[in-house]
């Protein structure tokens, strides 16, 4: 259910688009993204930084995409959103020793400081990666073409997602080490 909450947006924003053009899809995607967080905070009592910052930087970029009637708002939302999340990654590990990706998960999961070090490392990478690719799309090719990156590029993290889940699963405790626990 959780999955496809994070996923609906998008796709709103991509029939939107597909039926009328970026601006009628900016606004779906400004709503649909407050549906959303409303039903997240409603599911969990509160909402994360992430979803905080997401919210944020829809409504804001939505905004002044639809009041400057310039698409190039919405398109660069993701590379700020990107961009923001691996420096914020990035600062706490290297400059205030602070694993953020473990103080947010650490609950979910068990694992080793350096699997967690790892994870966080991987997660700049992947961010950065991302951030630089959507500018890339953005800035170099059509709206057409980016709006078709924006819903078929979800191949990236759905890939470094089981990537990620393969490694972590490496290091779970085995069922006889969570029983003597």
């Amino acid at each position: 259910m959780k999955q496809l909450l994070d996923f609906l947006p998008i796709l709103l924003f991509f029939g939107a688009y597909k039926m009328y053009d970026i601006y009628v899809a900016t606004g779906v995607i400004m709503a649909a993204t407050v549906v959303q967080m409303a039903i997240l905070y409603k599911m969990e009592g509160r909402l994360q930084m992430i979803h905080k910052v997401t919210l944020g930087l829809v409504l804001g970029f939505g905004a002044l995409t639809l009041l400057l009637h310039d698409e190039r708002f919405i398109k660069i939302k993701p590379t700020i959103l990107y961009a923001a999340m691996g420096l914020a990654l990035a600062i706490g590990l290297w400059a205030f020793k602070k694993n953020f990706l473990r103080m947010m998960l650490g609950n979910a999961l068990a694992l080793p400081e350096q699997v967690w070090r790892n994870l966080t490392v991987a997660w700049v990478a992947y961010t950065f990666f991302m951030a630089a690719v959507n500018a890339f799309v953005a800035y170099y090719y059509t709206t057409d073409q980016w709006v078709n990156f924006k819903l078929w590029g979800y191949v990236f993290p759905i890939v470094f997602l089981v990537a990620q889940g393969f490694y972590i699963a490496k290091h779970l405790p085995k069922d006889e080490e969570k029983d003597n626990a």
